[in-house]
């Protein structure tokens, strides 16, 4: 096999090889030649390749107006409730609530925009516009909801109006 050298170190290198061992570079690739056999290509790679449609991540956010101040959660992600500030990354805004979990709920945004929170197990309860959330189960959330957590912190849900999914006709 023919030997090249390192264009950072001038270190000898195999001509395989994708970086320098001695010190750690990048190395060009040649063209293969004409004569070379292609690679194989394995299903996955085919798969790729193929013309499929692309999901596509919805810039929705939903926003969750406390009186302590707003709890953004961008699609395609999930933020837990609570006042551990361990676990939550939103603790601050429910310090001042006593009677709001450690780990009170999640709320989950998928990449199109539908929103979800779950209670999960807490003391005293998660309601969506007054109905309680049963512990471990998701309910799903719509633009003006209103979203309470223990006796008294209630917000009002913003998500930007989604376009009619076709699974659910």
């Amino acid at each position: 096999m023919a030997t090249q050298t390192c264009p950072a170190c001038a270190s000898e290198v195999k001509e395989a090889d994708l970086i320098c061992f001695t010190c750690g570079a990048n190395l060009p690739r040649t063209a293969a030649a004409d004569n070379d056999p292609p690679a194989p290509v394995t299903v996955m790679q085919e798969y790729l390749r193929a013309e499929t449609p692309r999901r596509v991540i919805s810039p929705a956010v939903l926003r969750l107006t406390f009186p302590t101040g707003n709890v953004e959660v961008p699609a395609g992600t999930s933020l837990l409730l609570g006042r551990d500030p361990a676990d939550s990354l939103v603790a601050a805004a429910f310090a001042s609530y006593d009677n709001v979990s450690r780990r009170h709920a999640t709320v989950i945004v998928d990449d199109s925009g539908r929103a979800t929170i779950r209670d999960e197990h807490s003391t005293n309860g998660t309601f969506v516009n007054g109905d309680r959330v049963l512990p471990g189960t998701g309910v799903r959330l719509a633009d003006g909801d209103i979203v309470r957590l223990g006796g008294d912190a209630s917000a009002e849900v913003s998500l930007p109006r989604q376009q009619a999914d076709p699974a659910t006709f």
